[in-house]
């Protein structure tokens, strides 16, 4: 059974890689027959673009971790920002091409032709643009969570989930954060897990802990995927660092109310929901960390509250978000499932590339008052 599992992953990794590829040959080899230049000049922008794209697999791999911030941070910027400038670049070409089998353009029009490229690349460049402006613009997402069980004043919690610090997103970003979260004058600060983006490293140079440590109210996280992949125990050594309270399979009672963090899906061996539940209080408002949305039949079986999650990003930009509503039983925002109330947040932060196109980056401010 182990083996027949580890098939199926190494076929999905395979998978998903050699797509990328079959999309950069694609773009390749109208770009190689667009430039209105000779072999040599259209041989060294291919190269220049494969290169920028293969700058990706620096970061996968973590060799980035091993140069100087400054340079690990162009390659990462780079890497991140040319898989989103394939992927755009690819419908473009394929609406063209479509064009073109029409009749609605002339073949000319694709070949050799430096207006047409150059008008490729002040689309892409818009796009990119907007991209960027969208992603710096937080979306305040308020909630009222009412409830029928004590509480003996109303809550004010900031949730938040995906901030993906790392090379990309520094401290100054990390710092406005803070001060925005603070305005809210919140009772508790809960953060869905990924916090770090790919690594501690960046975070450490950066002492980001201490900026961490700026939070007005008591800060509980759940671990995310990335969690994992940074490392755990440098992770859970930065959260203390950083006054953070971990809530890995396990529960804390506070401000009236129950909150149960899960550990990440990553982990096989993680606790049952329902194990979790018995250590919770139930007289209290409940609610639960995890990371991941699958299963929301689980949070409603044993009677949970709320439930908030993240990790989906709401597929970060358009089309992905349209492939995550397909994956999730909810992708993004609110729902509810019999007596339980969910919401999946798109993040305050973002894995890669820093562009929002089609989605937001946000925070929730939920209040849970007495009925």
């Amino acid at each position: 059974m182990q083996k027949q599992k580890l098939k199926l992953k190494t076929m999905r990794i395979s998978t998903i890689l050699i797509i990328p590829f079959i999309g950069l040959a694609y773009t390749l080899w109208h770009i190689w027959y667009l430039l209105p230049l000779g072999d040599i000049g259209r041989t060294i922008i291919i190269i220049l673009c494969a290169l920028m794209f293969l700058s990706i697999f620096l970061v996968f791999l973590r060799s980035i971790d091993r140069m100087p911030m400054p340079i690990a941070t162009a390659i990462y910027n780079i890497g991140c920002s040319s898989i989103i400038v394939m992927l755009y670049s690819v419908m473009i070409f394929i609406l063209l091409d479509i064009a073109r089998f029409l009749h609605i353009i002339p073949q000319s029009f694709l070949y050799d032709n430096g207006y047409t490229l150059l008008g490729i690349i002040l689309v892409l460049t818009s796009i990119l643009i907007y991209g960027n402006i969208h992603y710096y613009n937080k979306k305040r997402i308020a909630l009222d969570l009412i409830t029928e069980k004590p509480l003996e004043k109303d809550v004010k919690i900031v949730m938040i989930s995906d901030l993906h610090l790392g090379y990309h997103n520094r401290r100054g970003e990390l710092k406005r954060w803070v001060r925005m979260i603070n305005d809210e004058h919140p009772d508790l600060i809960l953060i869905a897990g990924d916090i770090i983006d790919r690594g501690v490293r960046p975070l450490l140079k950066e002492d980001m802990a201490e900026e961490l440590r700026q939070f007005s109210a008591p800060v509980y996280v759940c671990l995310g995927n990335h969690e994992y992949y940074s490392g755990l125990h440098e992770a859970e050594k930065f959260y203390k660092c950083a006054g953070i309270t971990l809530l890995r399979d396990s529960v804390v009672n506070v401000q009236g109310l129950s909150i149960i963090g899960r550990d990440d899906r990553v982990n096989y061996h993680r606790k049952s929901l329902e194990s979790l539940v018995e250590m919770a209080d139930k007289s209290k408002y409940t609610i639960v960390l995890d990371h991941q949305p699958f299963q929301l039949e689980h949070a409603e079986w044993t009677g949970i509250d709320f439930q908030f999650s993240g990790h989906t990003h709401h597929g970060q930009i358009f089309p992905a978000s349209s492939i995550t509503n397909m994956m999730y039983e909810n992708a993004y925002g609110e729902y509810r499932r019999g007596n339980t109330h969910y919401y999946v947040t798109s993040g305050l932060g973002i894995w890669g590339g820093k562009y929002r196109i089609g989605t937001c980056s946000e925070y929730v401010v939920a209040t849970v008052k007495h009925k």
